[in-house]
């Protein structure tokens, strides 16, 4: 199903590379890839017509670092996201380097540890991951922080433009051996937040609506203590219009935990999908647009593999060029870059050697799509809304991306597969605070981006991509 696009990567260095992240770095209304460096530049790779090329700055690059996770969200409301990196030099508890906070103030990059009045509040643990969080859908986020034996830490900004870890207050400052992260409206009208744990049991913050979170794992059998997660994804796994989480063990047995009823879970893998691996990041995403996402497991020294909703049930799909037996995967994250309509993989190599960075594009086919980008009320990407597709007697929903499934964080566009039908029904968004639109039967293949004002002011604005794969 994916085939070998490595050569497009015009700027692709053998060194160690971790987490990815799905953002607009330079601001032209175009998504980069912004890949985590480990003792090397990071860099941000940009499609330019022909192939994808570095464009960091020496700021963003940041050589001599030791990042492995990057989300990115509109922290100061300005419409813009800020970029969050993770650097760790040790396994858990405190480290020598700290994290970086990239705003863009002034015409450039600025971290917003490095100012005076942050430096007490730097982040001092291993973290693992990082995701985005609106609290209260006001479309300004804070980054959670899950670091492995220390404290989680939120980061927002107060009423003094000065960082806060206000995890203490939300109820979330809990120490574990942090991993992965999702975070969307799960269990709740609000973004609530699952987090898969190693040597201990999963955390599932259910957002109860005044800024404050409960965990609920355990009373939604979710806990899964005996094990170790990595890399988890929440998609709608049996069209039942609740979302359910995917995860990977390491070493362990893999997950797919179904949403019975509002806030109950039951863990349907197959023997196949659950067959335990060294799993690091899980995908789900409609690689060939039929209209049913795939599940992608990406593995680090053991073939990666992909999984399909086939005839009824979960099966393994031939996944093509990307089974990379010997490649060693620390990160992968999906977009569309070249605007075609089907989607790109990325897969990040590193920690136990370097290798290059790997890029897989789906087998072309004549199916439609349709590609949605709703927006917050000050114009960034709305992280962690739901989008719902209505069509063919089908509802197919998406969460937008707030980061971390492990280490990265998908581009934040609800990308939906129609098969072989061209008719829509409706297109629905739900905004974190409850706000909703209705788009009635929007033509299929195309990017629509979706105004926070919609059904106000203004209308969905067609975008199309200013490049087409040559």
């Amino acid at each position: 199903m994916l085939i070998d696009k490595s050569s497009l990567l015009l700027d692709n260095p053998t060194q160690l590379n971790y987490g990815i992240a799905v953002t607009d770095v330079d601001g032209d209304g175009a998504f980069e890839l912004f890949v985590a460096g480990f003792g090397k530049r990071n860099l941000v790779l940009k499609w330019q017509g022909t192939g994808f090329i570095d464009i960091a700055d020496e700021g963003l690059a940041d050589p001599g670092r030791q990042a492995i996770g990057v989300a990115a969200g509109d922290l100061d409301g300005d419409g813009r996201e800020e970029i969050y990196v993770l650097n760790t030099d040790t396994f858990m508890g405190r480290k020598k380097f700290g994290d970086r906070l990239f705003d863009w103030q002034n015409g450039a990059w600025t971290d917003l540890f490095a100012l005076p009045q942050n430096q007490d509040s730097l982040n001092l643990r291993a973290g693992r991951s990082v995701a985005w969080i609106d609290r209260d859908g006001d479309g300004r986020y804070g980054c959670l922080i899950a670091n492995y034996g220390g404290p989680i830490r939120l980061y927002e900004l107060n009423t003094d433009g000065m960082l806060a870890d206000v995890a203490p207050e939300a109820g979330l400052a809990m120490t574990t051996g942090g991993r992965g992260i999702v975070a969307l409206p799960l269990v709740s009208e609000r973004m609530d937040i699952f987090m898969a744990n190693e040597n201990g049991a999963n955390f599932l913050f259910r957002n109860q609506g005044d800024g404050t979170f409960v965990n609920i794992a355990a009373i939604a059998g979710i806990s899964d203590p005996y094990e170790h997660g990595r890399g988890v994804a929440a998609l709608d796994a049996n069209g039942d219009g609740r979302f359910d989480l995917v995860y990977g063990n390491w070493q362990g047995s893999h997950r797919l935990y179904i949403q019975q009823e509002p806030g109950k879970f039951r863990d349907i893998a197959s023997t196949a999908l659950s067959l335990p691996s060294r799993i690091r990041t899980v995908i789900a995403a409609d690689f060939d647009n039929d209209g049913y996402e795939e599940i992608f497991f990406n593995n680090i020294g053991q073939p990666n593999r992909l999984f399909g909703w086939r005839e009824g049930k979960w099966t393994t799909l031939d996944i093509g060029n990307a089974l990379e037996p010997t490649g060693l995967g620390t990160g992968a994250a999906i977009g569309d870059f070249d605007g075609d309509g089907r989607l790109e993989l990325i897969i990040a190599h590193g920690e136990s050697g370097e290798q290059p960075l790997s890029l897989y594009h789906s087998s072309a086919n004549s199916n439609a799509w349709l590609r949605v980008l709703p927006l917050t009320a000050q114009g960034a990407p709305a992280r962690g809304a739901i989008v719902k597709l209505i069509a063919n007697g089908r509802i197919q929903s998406r969460a937008i991306d707030a980061g971390s499934g492990y280490l990265c964080q998908m581009e934040p566009v609800a990308h939906f597969g129609l098969g072989t039908n061209l008719a829509i029904d409706a297109v629905e968004v739900h905004w974190l605070d409850g706000k909703t639109a209705k788009i009635p039967s929007p033509e299929p293949n195309q990017l629509l981006q979706i105004p926070y004002q919609y059904g106000n002011d203004e209308s969905p604005n067609k975008s199309k991509s200013p490049w087409v794969r040559p």
